[in-house]
């Protein structure tokens, strides 16, 4: 199993194109939950040119309002930090990405209201959250593309997109992709597709340019997602290298040891300054930058981590309800032994990833379609998965047969997590907390082949009344399970 490059673009390519944008009438474009704060670092500073968060907090989904405004509707003072601002400890990449695409629709609307048109200029009408949920499904798409140009490398073709078509469709990659886009997560699936890519393709030998350039995208990536600083874990092993052999000057062209000194920290220089929006950020709304807003560190369960429950807990483990990436997982370990170099990496980055998420209080993620965390490890599902298939196909007789069963085998995850994605977002199951797997798999055969047709005809034609329907049962879900407001992971 070796890197081959590819040239040209592919009709695998083309057909992945294809279905994205028939897969764009199910865009739900609706700002909700973890979502209002990611946003509001977007439409606040666009429109009120200000990190003045009130009207994000009054126009938020009634569950994300409920306990944060007090009975005037205003913002209750518990959420003011020391500076006065309303707290918000979401990231701030996402309103990066966004920006080109709110930036041509707010022009769009100004041109409309000069010309007579009474679409509110405010961020919260619908011009712009199409724009935005349009910008996340086309980021989560470009992470899959980039992912399977990655998996490509060292796997057929065929397997590379049929994992690409699983992870997209078997994981809890559509809900961030479509259904709820004002998250983060499809955005961080992009930014680390985007890194990893970058570094695999620079990896032999990286220029002062290139490891610039590295630096920004480690800078991106982490301003979108901060658990994504476990990503970084690729970067110690090949330095560990790449010193090793300037060190015993393995040949003529190997860097010095002083050279490398000077790229690396211009790599550190490089993803400081790329930080900079998320520190001034902080600066603004909590006084200091390096505050997040999250549970301190030394509160974490680094030295009891929750390793079994991450994944196989009813509580959103990644595994009891997304298990296709289990074959994703074998599929890393076989890579790591089939190319160690690169998959020594991966794999390491992948279990610091797990242990991180593990150690995390909120582990759960609250409210959260599977281990919602996880999304941000795309790529790597993506290439595991491809890898798993090539080394499970070799068993058939012909190319035919192992096609065949490849496809059946993936259909019954993508269906499987199709039923339970309705059951999730209609709340037949709670959206937080555990879940009893006796009745979702009941109502997986018995209720969802009777509902799903119609439900998803409402999702097409009737979403508005639809949403505000799954809302008022999330609220009543709300009551009867209290839990704290919805945090995302750090």
């Amino acid at each position: 199993m070796t890197s081959s490059p590819q040239t040209g673009p592919r009709k695998a390519e083309r057909l992945l194109l294809v279905l994205f944008l028939l897969s764009l009438p199910m865009l739900n474009p609706w700002v909700r939950g973890d979502g209002v704060g990611y946003y509001a670092y977007a439409r606040a500073p666009l429109i009120q040119h200000n990190l003045d968060f009130t009207a994000d907090y009054q126009q938020a989904n009634a569950s994300f309002r409920e306990n944060r405004l007090d009975k005037n509707g205003q913002p209750d003072s518990e959420f003011r930090t020391r500076t006065g601002h309303l707290e918000n400890h979401f990231t701030v990449g996402p309103a990066i990405l966004w920006a080109p695409f709110l930036l041509v629709t707010h022009a769009g609307v100004l041109l409309a209201r000069s010309m007579g048109s009474a679409i509110p200029a405010d961020g919260f009408s619908t011009p712009y959250r199409i724009a935005m949920a349009l910008a996340t499904a086309l980021y989560g798409f470009l992470g899959l593309l980039i992912s399977f140009r990655l998996a490509c490398k060292y796997v057929d073709e065929t397997w590379a997109l049929l994992a690409t078509l699983a992870i997209w469709w078997a994981s809890s990659l559509p809900v961030y992709m479509y259904f709820n886009p004002s998250w983060s997560h499809a955005h961080s699936a992009f930014a680390v597709a985007l890194f990893l890519w970058y570094w695999h393709e620079t990896r032999d030998a990286r220029t002062l340019g290139q490891w610039i350039l590295l630096g920004a995208l480690a800078g991106l990536m982490l301003n979108v997602y901060y658990a994504n600083v476990m990503l970084f874990a690729i970067l110690p092993l090949e330095a560990v290298r790449e010193y090793s052999a300037a060190i015993r000057k393995a040949t003529p062209s190997t860097p010095s040891v002083s050279q490398l000194v000077a790229r690396h920290l211009v790599f550190g220089i490089t993803f400081i300054l790329c930080m900079l929006p998320t520190f001034i950020a902080h600066r603004i709304i909590y006084g200091s930058m390096l505050e997040t807003g999250y549970v301190s560190p030394r509160d974490w369960f680094w030295l009891s981590p929750y390793l079994f429950s991450v994944l196989f807990s009813a509580n959103h483990g990644l595994l009891s309800w997304t298990p296709v990436l289990l074959f994703a997982f074998i599929g890393l370990v076989a890579f790591w032994r089939s190319v160690p170099r690169v998959g020594a990496a991966f794999l390491i980055a992948a279990i610091a990833f797990y242990y991180f998420i593990a150690s995390y209080p909120d582990w759960a993620g609250i409210s959260s379609y599977g281990s919602r965390f996880f999304v941000s490890l795309t790529p790597l599902f993506i290439l595991g998965l491809a890898v798993f298939l090539d080394r499970f196909t070799r068993i058939f007789r012909t190319r035919r047969a192992a096609l065949a069963a490849a496809c059946i085998f993936l259909a019954c995850f993508v269906f499987w997590n199709a039923g339970l994605m309705f059951q999730w977002g209609t709340h037949l199951i709670p959206a937080r907390g555990p879940i009893s797997f006796p009745e979702m798999i009941r109502k997986q055969f018995l209720v969802v082949p009777r509902q799903i047709t119609v439900q998803f005809e409402k999702y097409l034609f009737a979403r508005k009344a639809m949403m505000q329907q799954i809302e008022q049962r999330d609220l009543e879900q709300l009551k009867q399970n209290p839990s704290p407001p919805d945090s995302p992971l750090p």
